[in-house]
């Protein structure tokens, strides 16, 4: 059986992040999306936050209009984001967990705790003809919940092994790589497309990339950071690099 490309996602919230820092139309998420798919990104992801703390309403309307890639709409699974994402109609939409008080988007989604709401949600995206994904930990009830509501793919949540290596915790770091490697064969088990993402960086991104049940990897905060050093363009190509030497 071949192994599948591995596609990487670039996600230009903290692009607007910036912008929004000082006001104004600088920089635009909307041309860092297309710096990033010139090269090599396979489609972009922008999360539209309840309180529009980075990207914005008018984010998502240019990037559906202007990008060439698919637009990934990262969302909470609320009436108001399910009434966008219908009418807007993205290629993808990733339901995640979402609270005012957090930076970032700090854990998986509680599929297993949350079937009946979470199934509703799903049918409607997709009844819209939007590929819907649930951003979970890897672990086996989370993953049996999300096949059982109807997702028909999964992203893996990567940030606590990340954070175990930046920590030089070493055997956190086993215990979370063992538990993403297992989950991301329970998914494809499943019938699951299998996506990760949160925390990776170029060293991570190549290791993860070893996992063939995994078909894409989202990206974005170590990318823009790395942006301030030696541009997107060059971190999104060093990334892609990075991917395909651990795929390979």
């Amino acid at each position: 059986m071949p192994v599948p490309r591995l596609r990487l996602g670039v996600n230009v919230d903290h692009v607007a992040t910036v912008r929004n820092a000082r006001g104004g139309h600088h920089p635009d998420p909307v041309h860092a999306a297309k710096i990033a798919i010139a090269a090599g990104a396979d489609g972009i992801t922008a999360h539209l936050r309840e309180d529009r703390r980075h990207i914005r309403d008018d984010d998502i309307a240019r990037l559906m209009k202007e990008i060439t890639k698919p637009l990934n709409l990262e969302m909470a699974a609320t009436d108001e984001m399910v009434r966008i994402a219908v009418s807007t109609r993205p290629h993808a939409a990733c339901l995640v967990p979402e609270r005012r008080e957090e930076r970032t988007t700090e854990g998986g989604f509680d599929a297993s705790g949350q079937r009946e709401a979470l199934a509703g949600v799903v049918n409607e995206l997709k009844r819209a003809g939007i590929r819907v994904s649930l951003f979970i930990a890897a672990e086996p009830a989370q993953i049996e919940a999300a096949a059982a509501v109807g997702a028909p793919v999964i992203e893996i949540h990567t940030g606590a092994w990340c954070d175990a290596i930046a920590d030089q915790d070493r055997a956190g770091a086993e215990a979370e790589w063992s538990r993403i490697r297992e989950g991301a064969r329970i998914a494809r088990n499943l019938g699951l497309e299998v996506h990760a993402g949160h925390g990776l960086n170029f060293q991570t991104a190549e290791a993860i990339a070893q996992l063939d049940e995994i078909v894409e990897l989202n990206i974005g905060h170590f990318l823009i950071g790395e942006a301030v050093y030696g541009g997107l363009r060059e971190a999104v190509v060093t990334i892609r690099a990075a991917m395909e030497r651990g795929r390979s």
